[in-house]
């Protein structure tokens, strides 16, 4: 297995691992409002990257046999005057994709990617990483807590009667 910077000719498995995650938050969507969108496949890769290029960001690719098996995108995003009013501001590097595809899970992929996205981020001066992670996903809180992330902040849902 080895890691790359993205290239174009990986766009169409960039597309399909990032709908191959979408479609596994669908499933496990205890709320019923995610949605793998008809627009998804084609335009998601396509937002994702346009982020990465925006915010200084990277986006990493595992090869195994050649063949695109993960991938982690992350940015660093600039703060403005209302963050400045109520928080440090410290350099921070955010985790906006990681993804291994489930054929190839458990075997370090996703923890070569979080390595080689932390080192490019140190490498540019951030001090923490953030990532979000959906709620449901027990696997990926796991998988972060394994890696010394804990959670900063609970965003709360109550569907209305």
């Amino acid at each position: 297995m080895k890691i790359i910077e993205y290239e174009e000719k990986y766009l169409e498995d960039v597309r399909n691992l990032l709908t191959e995650l979408e479609e596994y938050i669908v499933s496990i969507d205890k709320d019923g409002l995610d949605q793998v969108h008809p627009l998804y496949h084609e335009k998601m890769a396509l937002l994702d990257l346009e982020e990465v290029q925006k915010y200084n960001g990277k986006c990493y690719l595992a090869l195994e046999d050649d063949l695109v098996v993960g991938l982690i995108m992350g940015t660093i995003p600039p703060y403005d005057e209302f963050d400045y009013l109520d928080y440090k501001c410290p350099k921070r590097g955010e985790i906006t994709e990681l993804i291994v595809t489930a054929k190839t899970r458990s075997k370090g992929i996703g923890k070569e990617l979080m390595a080689t996205m932390e080192k490019y981020f140190k490498n540019e001066g951030c001090e923490y990483v953030m990532v979000d992670v959906f709620a449901y996903n027990d696997n990926a809180i796991n998988f972060y807590k394994n890696r010394g992330y804990h959670a900063r902040m609970y965003n709360d849902i109550k569907k209305l009667d």
